[in-house]
């Protein structure tokens, strides 16, 4: 079972670099809708047997992650007309370089942790480490409101594999509020993203500092 799981959550992994050293938009989005789709299959790798509330909702999880939301940030993509993020308040080679350092130092702490023996041999904390600081560099390095929206997705995954380690004590509880809160600031996002493109024509965050009372 471990091998399995530290199989996705290296790919999940792998996929953090990939969103930090794009600056093609639709690599960001597809980036983040494969770790949606892979970071889904965990808790039926995890339980080992066949749980239809759980089977049902790693399915909607998956559905709304790796097919749901990026369907609406492509179509506010096309809206917009926008393919790449032009000047990031952090390069890419940068963000790629912290994204790398970010994730050697994740595996350094986890080993340091005093963890449960089931956990000691995987990657969940590594990987939600990583990945919480991934979604940070995304939300913080880029112009782009879109861009941002994937940082925030991003750094929702790494919280989704924290809740990973309570699967076995509350299985329900853990994945459908993280999926409720990812819900309902995905709907939030989508209103703001919304708001800047009426206004300014542009989904550059900078142009938010031009507001005056």
């Amino acid at each position: 079972m471990n091998s399995t799981l530290n199989l996705l959550i290296g790919l999940a992994m792998g996929l953090n670099l990939l969103a930090l050293g794009s600056s093609r938009l639709p690599s960001v989005i597809r980036a983040m809708a494969v770790q949606g789709v892979v970071l889904g299959m965990l808790p039926v790798v995890i339980t080992r047997e066949f749980h239809w509330p759980v089977a049902l909702v790693a399915l909607v999880t998956m559905g709304v992650k790796g097919f749901g939301i990026p369907a609406l940030l492509r179509r506010a993509m096309r809206a917009a007309n926008i393919e790449r993020e032009i000047e990031p308040f952090i390069g890419f080679v940068p963000s790629l370089l912290l994204g790398a350092i970010g994730t050697i130092a994740a595996v350094a702490v986890a080993q340091r942790l005093p963890l449960l023996p089931e956990h000691a041999g995987t990657l969940l904390v590594p990987g939600a480490l990583a990945t919480i600081f991934t979604g940070f560099v995304l939300l913080v390095g880029r112009v782009k409101a879109i861009s941002q929206v994937c940082g925030y997705l991003i750094m929702e995954n790494g919280i989704y594999l924290f809740g990973m380690l309570l699967l076995h004590s509350t299985p329900l509880l853990v994945e459908s509020g993280i999926l409720l809160d990812l819900t309902v600031g995905v709907f939030v996002i989508g209103i703001i993203v919304d708001r800047i493109q009426r206004a300014f024509d542009s989904l550059d965050t900078r142009k938010l500092t031009v507001l005056r009372e």
